[in-house]
């Protein structure tokens, strides 16, 4: 089940910019602060400072990672970065990154975008390009801006999501008793409105779409050129898809619950989480939430809460996790990983 091939080292950075929930009645007085927290989950979320890109928080994240870990610096041998942003259209923000860094010239380097999934399929990539030879160590970095993307009057997202960005070392490793074990992947392209920014690409040029706002059925100022996301739509997804990803990755792995320690979801938001969980019986103690201090941050949201779980010594050694992603494109994802 296990491969040689493990989660060595993860840390994390966070804006110092910090918007709690008060501060957001503020804004919108309308907001029912105590249902919002108890709904979401989420009492706080950091806001990337005007002119700091999704591409300088993993590059703040990866400095995190190298003062912790000091020898992997040298070994690094791959970096895969994961965003919807990026500093330019093309060079990729992970070329840019390997200079900033000071990192070998024998690095290779790539950019992807998976949003809400794209931790497993950047543990899947780093995995097949140590299972090929190709590297032994791979800096996989998360990150992203999302609330600039997001309408300054759409109360509905600015009160779910957040900025940040993680550093995770993924590594050969000896013997078989540890690491990432095998995984499960899906798509539903039909909904792919259903989280989207229109506007901004060669579909919809800003150049020629520049559209003027609108609200939706729920009071939400909008624009096309903007994050948009479907609620409802979204919260039936992820309560009917990730119980059935769950007993998918515990098939493909070989494996019951009662041999895994913690299940760690993208962390969309409380009551999904919890309906998950409701949904697949599991102990409340085995399903980590850690989005209060956070929010939803996108790719970020598993890996921030590994670094939460281990840093609360909640993993342990020999611990196995169940990793599963769910959100945009509708895509799916989930492994198991032995620490």
């Amino acid at each position: 089940m296990m491969s040689s091939v493990k989660i060595s080292a993860i840390e994390t950075y966070l804006p110092k910019k910090v918007m709690t929930n008060e501060l957001l009645q503020l804004q919108f007085p309308e907001l029912k602060l105590r249902e919002l927290t108890r709904l979401t989950g989420v009492e706080k979320r950091h806001i990337a400072q005007k002119g700091e890109t999704a591409a300088d928080m993993a590059f703040a994240a990866a400095q995190n990672l190298y003062q912790k870990h000091p020898e992997l610096k040298g070994e690094t041998d791959f970096i895969i970065f994961c965003s919807a942003g990026g500093d330019y259209i093309t060079p990729a923000s992970a070329c840019v990154l390997q200079n900033r860094l000071g990192l070998s010239q024998h690095c290779g380097a790539f950019d992807f975008n998976q949003g809400c999934t794209g931790y497993l399929y950047g543990l899947n990539l780093a995995k097949g390009l140590i299972v090929s030879g190709t590297a032994r160590n791979v800096l996989l970095l998360t990150a992203e801006a999302i609330t600039n993307t997001i309408h300054p009057a759409d109360k509905s997202n600015r009160a779910i999501f957040g900025d940040g960005a993680t550093a995770s070392m993924i590594s050969a490793a000896m013997g078989d008793d540890t690491g990432i074990g095998n995984f499960v992947f899906g798509t539903d392209g039909s909904h792919f409105e259903d989280i989207i920014i229109r506007n901004g690409r060669e579909r919809y040029p800003l150049i020629e779409f520049a559209e003027p706002d609108f609200s939706d059925n729920y009071g939400n100022v909008r624009n096309h050129a903007c994050f948009h996301m479907n609620g409802s739509a979204v919260f039936q997804f992820s309560v009917n898809k990730a119980p059935e990803l769950v007993y998918q990755v515990l098939d493909k792995n070989s494996l019951n619950f009662e041999q895994v320690n913690m299940f760690i979801f993208h962390q969309a938001n409380r009551v999904i989480l919890e309906t998950i969980a409701k949904k697949l019986k599991l102990d409340p103690a085995k399903n980590h939430i850690y989005l209060s201090e956070t929010g939803n941050t996108v790719a970020s949201t598993i890996p921030f809460a590994i670094h939460n779980a281990l840093e609360k010594n909640l993993i342990q050694k020999d611990s196995l996790v169940l990793l599963a992603g769910f959100g945009v494109g509708f895509s799916w994802g989930g492994t198991v990983v032995r620490f």
